[in-house]
């Protein structure tokens, strides 16, 4: 067979570089035909580098679209296809949007090949995955939601805003779990008996604990598939063979969850999207809601956001019609008790932190059972300061604050980690500290005096508790640590909110009312959930339980003000040179109104960032410009003649990120 008819391969590299963020062209030799497929991992000549490069076949044509002589597939690295066409579509589109390189979504949807995981997956699969015998599943009721109203809606595959009920459950097995995880698993199961695939997605290993829980109770183990951070490398590359397995299955874990591949995806369901941790952090930064929705209009899936407090980017969904919602029967609403921030007469309950109220809630409800305590920050003293001139005491090493986490501790630096042993303030010279405010642990010390006898719990980042007993006991935990209760918490009281909502965000009062409703969601039916120092709307929403309201009032000020989600933005850093160069570009391309360029502000020395704000039509233009710009940056820090091979004579001097709001920050 002659060269010029032999089949031609379009291959991702696999390189960090944007500019060769294409397809690259490939002859196919005829001893590889048979192997050379679509999907499978190959390496490639890659002249402008002078080596061989990894990548994956992304289609196989008769002919190229490059005119000129081409060069050979070297080898094939493997002939199982590990990038699915979908991935493959997800990825690329998901880095369009954000002006970012397909590749790096492709390595969170790839894990790195395991060859004797490999080779036995090859070997022991079947021919045709329909053949394997199935265990029939059957799908169980979703209680709460109305007769069936739920499910219909996931089998005509809609796209959903489910509230979830406030309220913990109770497994066959008798584990305890938040309700919306049994929702998510019914979902999941009813998903599975249609023959189809699920993904749910969570925040973090304390959610995926309790979901995998309430999975095991409706499906069988070998239909659930876990992955997720805490994996290894070949446990983690055994549970992506499995979703290769032609089998339907339910795939459950953190964001890069949502990029598995799936036989005849059915549903994608995201819980509590909200939290940060549901925020990439590699470039180019695609939250895991912006994947589900990305994926579902790819593939036409059920698709779910469920939370108990909606965020402003679901509410933005559910008012253009983009999502239907769907919420619990109002039978199901929690009791919240608000409460002014003035301790009443009791000299321990002055000590702790608690009004008069909220203590004689605590004092009756731990003669039933376990009660939580949430506050705002572990340790013991979030914030310190100079005893004698009350300036807050900062780190000698890199000016960050000190905290201590335990009583009597060597305080330490809340940003470098370095012990101040030999402090010393820098504004009187005095050696002594005193406390600002009460972490998580000194918390537990004093209510430990208020309530004797009464067993207390810590449970925050050092020291993570999943579940409690039902003896009473006073759990203190931080936001997004609280523990399981069985049958629930008799009472949850919510201490620091001044402290909560003080913190400077664009959404902070959005995942104030987020973290306070997860919380009181872990209380037992009709147990008293106490806000202590919160009053305004917020203290409203939470009273009558709709957070619903609460996020449109939230979106439609941010629509007055332009600021995310009502708008999109794009954060450029870098040189003053390059983001000069970039915004200029951007402006002169798309007519931006002066309003809509924020900044520039510098950031260090030599470096300044420029926020540009767009309505989402004008997204895929402003990534394409964008992306054109980091494209030109990066090849002008290529290599110059001389430089050792490999290396780089500067970092590339432009970012852009999409979407990301931590700039908005007050003043």
């Amino acid at each position: 067979m002659g060269s010029d008819r032999l089949p031609v391969a379009r291959v991702l590299i696999d390189s960090p570089l944007p500019q060769l963020d294409r397809l690259f062209d490939y002859r196919v030799p005829s001893h590889l035909t048979g192997e050379a497929l679509p999907g499978v991992r190959v390496r490639v000549p890659l002249r402008s580098a002078g080596r061989v490069a990894d990548g994956f076949i992304i289609e196989v044509n008769s002919v190229g679209e490059f005119d000129g002589a081409l060069s050979e597939i070297e080898s094939v690295v493997s002939t199982l296809p590990v990038l699915a066409p979908d991935v493959w579509a997800l990825a690329r589109r998901a880095a369009d949007r954000a002006a970012g390189s397909a590749i790096d979504i492709v390595r969170l949807a790839v894990p790195k090949r395991q060859v004797r995981l490999e080779k036995q997956f090859l070997r022991d699969r079947p021919v045709d995955a329909r053949s394997v015998a199935e265990q029939p599943i059957t799908a169980n009721p979703i209680i709460g939601y109305g007769s069936g109203r739920l499910e219909a809606a996931l089998v005509a595959h809609h796209r959903l805003a489910i509230d979830a009920i406030p309220l913990p459950q109770q497994l066959p097995g008798g584990v305890w779990v938040g309700a919306w995880a049994v929702l998510m698993a019914g979902a999941a199961a009813s998903t599975i008996a249609s023959g189809e695939s699920a993904i749910l997605a969570v925040p973090d290993y304390r959610d995926q604990d309790q979901l995998e829980a309430a999975l095991h109770a409706v499906l069988p183990d070998d239909r659930i598939v876990r992955v997720d951070a805490r994996q290894g490398n070949a446990e983690r590359y055994a549970a992506f063979l499995q979703c290769l397995s032609g089998r339907s299955l339910v795939i459950v874990g953190n964001r890069s969850a949502v990029y598995s591949p799936a036989f005849a995806l059915g549903l994608i369901a995201v819980w509590d999207d909200g939290d940060p941790m549901h925020s990439e952090p590699l470039g180019p930064y695609v939250h895991t809601r912006d994947a589900a929705l990305l994926r579902q209009e790819l593939s036409g899936c059920a698709l779910a956001f469920v939370g108990h407090a909606r965020s402003t980017e679901v509410q933005r969904l559910v008012e253009i019609g983009w999502l239907q919602t769907i919420s619990p029967n109002p039978a199901v609403l929690p009791r919240i008790v608000p409460t002014a921030n003035q301790a009443g007469g009791e000299r321990m309950a002055e000590r702790a932190r608690i009004p008069s109220s909220a203590w004689q809630i605590a004092t009756r409800a731990l003669r039933q059972g376990p009660v939580l305590v949430q506050v705002a920050q572990p340790g013991y003293s979030p914030r310190l300061a100079c005893a004698q001139c009350h300036e807050g005491a900062r780190c000698q090493i890199c000016e960050g604050p000190l905290t201590q986490r335990m009583a009597g501790a060597v305080p330490a630096c809340g940003w470098c980690g370095a012990l101040a042993a030999s402090w010393r303030c820098g504004h009187c010279g005095s050696e002594r500290f005193r406390s600002i405010g009460a972490g998580a642990a000194r918390t537990a010390e004093e209510l430990g005096r208020a309530f004797p006898g009464v067993r207390v719990m810590v449970s925050d980042g050092q020291r993570v508790v999943r579940l409690t007993d039902a003896e009473p006991v006073l759990v203190i935990a931080t936001r997004g640590a609280e523990p399981v209760a069985p049958g629930g918490y008799r009472a949850v009281l919510l201490l620091d909110g001044e402290r909560m909502l003080a913190r400077e965000s664009l959404r902070v009062a959005e995942d104030c009312l987020r973290w306070w409703s997860n919380a009181i969601a872990l209380a037992g039916p009709g147990a008293p959930s106490v806000l202590v120092g919160v009053g305004g709307s917020l203290a409203t929403t939470l009273v009558t339980w709709r957070q619903s309201a609460f996020a449109s009032s939230e979106l439609a000020d941010r629509r007055e003000l332009r600021f995310p989600p009502a708008v999109r933005v794009a954060t450029v850093a870098g040189s003053t040179a390059a983001v000069t160069a970039t915004v200029a570009a951007a402006v002169g391309a798309l007519d931006f109104d002066a309003s809509d360029v924020l900044g520039p502000v510098e950031t260090a020395p030599g470096t300044i960032r420029t926020i540009l704000r767009f309505d989402y039509a004008r997204g895929l233009d402003v990534a394409a410009i964008l992306r054109a710009e980091v494209v030109r940056s990066a090849v002008g820090h290529r290599r110059r003649p001389g430089d050792a091979p490999g290396r780089r004579t500067s970092v590339p001097s432009l970012r852009v990120r999409f979407d990301d709001i931590e700039p908005f920050l007050e003043p």
